[in-house]
């Protein structure tokens, strides 16, 4: 089998250039506009999944402030943006969050779902002699879509339960984009990955060694630049969304083949993609409480102790006090 070298990752040149790519089609959608509107909002998505769930269900019509639109492929490049002023609001999974208030990223978390753990996995190719974790030992796997994902994740807890180190397996690092590519042409021998990708790797095939059920948090989380939460007038704006975003996720939760349909429209995504992901994605968007404040704070310590952070944050330090959603 054709390789992807272990030491390929995902760089910080490739990472400029999403973070590049995504603002330049925000600058794009804002020309035009009078800049005047204070509680504008720059929102970041990640393949545009927010923003269609919002179109599906109506809740962009009418909005009392000016929304622009970011989106990126992956959480590291969309928390970078966040981390650099370039968008108000990060949709990421809560490892990717984690990692990066560890970094010093000042950021809050204002809303949060959960979800079973499915929608992230280790997968194998058709055929692979690659039965359980166990056999992972001096084998090549390949993780979408940085070092601290929620795949990242799942690969250390699940190699650690399987008592493999992860020192013995050859671990690198690709976006989800390329490492898909990769894996459809049989250049990687397992891959961590989530979402969308593993879904459409699912469909094509792939056999799903072992995914996040029981192991991973399962937090979807809606961060806020702390500049944001400080301007009254753009934390009224982003209670607005958030008070709409939950509405559109109780909406997707009533009508599943309504939102897949729609979905698959603007995404442009297999239908049977979208109604899989209609199907798990069925948490009601709600305010942090101390069940997500104990389950983060349980993998911050766990990414501390893996040596993926130097230390874990004080995950309560990092919600939203005030509180934007009842």
């Amino acid at each position: 089998m054709r390789q992807v070298a272990p030491e390929t990752r995902t760089t910080p040149r490739s990472t400029r250039r999403a973070v590049t790519t995504a603002l330049g089609g925000l600058v794009a959608a804002a020309c035009g506009k009078s800049g005047k509107d204070d509680a504008a909002l720059v929102l970041g998505d990640q393949v545009h999944l927010v923003r269609s769930r919002l179109e599906a269900a109506g809740e962009l019509k009418g909005l009392p402030f000016q929304a622009r639109w970011a989106d990126f492929p992956g959480a590291a490049p969309l928390l970078e943006a966040l981390n650099a002023g370039a968008v108000d609001t990060a949709f990421a999974g809560d490892i990717p969050v984690i990692l990066a208030a560890a970094a010093g990223c000042p950021l809050k978390i204002v809303a949060a779902t959960r979800s079973s753990g499915r929608e992230v996995a280790i997968l194998t190719p058709p055929g692979s002699d690659i039965r359980r974790v166990g056999d992972l030992k001096g084998r090549q796997v390949i993780v979408s879509s940085a070092r601290g994902s929620i795949a990242h994740y799942l690969l250390l807890e699940r190699l650690d339960q399987a008592g493999v180190k992860p020192s013995d397996v050859n671990i690198g690092f690709l976006s989800p984009i390329d490492a898909s590519s990769a894996f459809a042409a049989g250049k990687i021998e397992a891959w961590a990955t989530f979402g969308v990708y593993q879904f459409v790797a699912e469909a094509q095939g792939a056999q799903v060694l072992a995914d996040g059920q029981g192991v991973n948090p399962g937090y979807g989380l809606i961060a806020a630049s702390q500049q944001v939460l400080r301007n009254p007038v753009k934390r009224r704006a982003l209670a607005e969304f958030l008070v709409r975003l939950q509405h559109a996720n109780a909406w997707s939760v009533a009508h599943p083949t309504d939102y897949a349909r729609l979905l698959s429209n603007a995404t442009h995504m297999p239908a049977t993609i979208a109604t899989r992901i209609a199907a798990l994605e069925n948490s009601p968007l709600a305010a942090p409480n101390a069940v997500l404040v104990a389950a983060l704070q349980h993998a911050a310590d766990r990414l501390a102790g893996f040596g993926v952070i130097p230390r874990a944050p004080d995950i309560r330090a990092l919600i939203d006090a005030q509180g934007l959603l009842a």
